[in-house]
């Protein structure tokens, strides 16, 4: 009986062997890619900390010719103000600070309600003016695009801080001027690594 089952495996076809499973090779990357993000942040009491030249150049797409300087404000308890800090941008020493093509400004509020109703306060005076104001996106957050016969401005809050980034009429073409303006604004709200 042995031997019949032998001589019956014998005569079985062999089975077919499936090829090896093929397993994708999935690499990890090497180096990690933190998107900056967007803060109510700590004022810093130096402009290079807050939008560096060599950011404002990039995104200007030309070299400045002047200097930065930088205004620290003093808190305003009638506004709520806490502090301010304004950087006035591309400025030869002899000029006035009221020639700087480029402003950039931040300033912190006792809560959010009083950083918000301060850029309404802004809003309604700049309306008053006869400025036209239209909503925009910086970042992920809501803000207004101001325009007047002689500069553009984009105001907005954060939490405790607001925001404000302006340059005169003609600093740049003015279909580049709100996407210049916004990201300068997100830059200037988002604090840089550490090197």
């Amino acid at each position: 009986m042995a031997v019949a089952v032998v001589g019956a495996g014998c005569t079985a076809k062999p089975q077919a062997v499936a090829p090896p499973v093929q397993i994708p090779t999935i690499l990890a990357p090497t180096t990690v890619v933190r998107t900056p993000a967007m803060v109510d942040r700590e004022l810093p009491d130096d402009c290079e900390l807050i939008v560096p030249v060599e950011v404002v150049n990039s995104k200007v797409g030309r070299e400045s010719k002047g200097e930065v300087r930088t205004i620290v404000g003093i808190a305003e308890p009638s506004l709520g103000r806490t502090a301010k800090i304004d950087c006035y941008y591309d400025l030869d020493e002899k000029q006035p600070l009221s020639a700087a093509p480029l402003i950039i400004g931040l300033a912190t509020y006792s809560d959010d309600a009083a950083a918000q109703g301060r850029v309404a306060d802004s809003l309604d005076a700049e309306r008053a003016e006869g400025a036209s104001v239209a909503e925009v996106e910086v970042g992920k957050r809501k803000a207004s695009m101001v325009s007047t016969p002689s500069e553009r401005l984009v105001i907005g809050s954060l939490g405790k801080t607001t925001f404000v980034s302006r340059a005169k009429a003609g600093f740049v073409p003015d279909d580049q001027m709100t996407a210049l303006l916004t990201a300068l604004a997100v830059q200037s709200m988002t604090p840089l690594e550490e090197a």
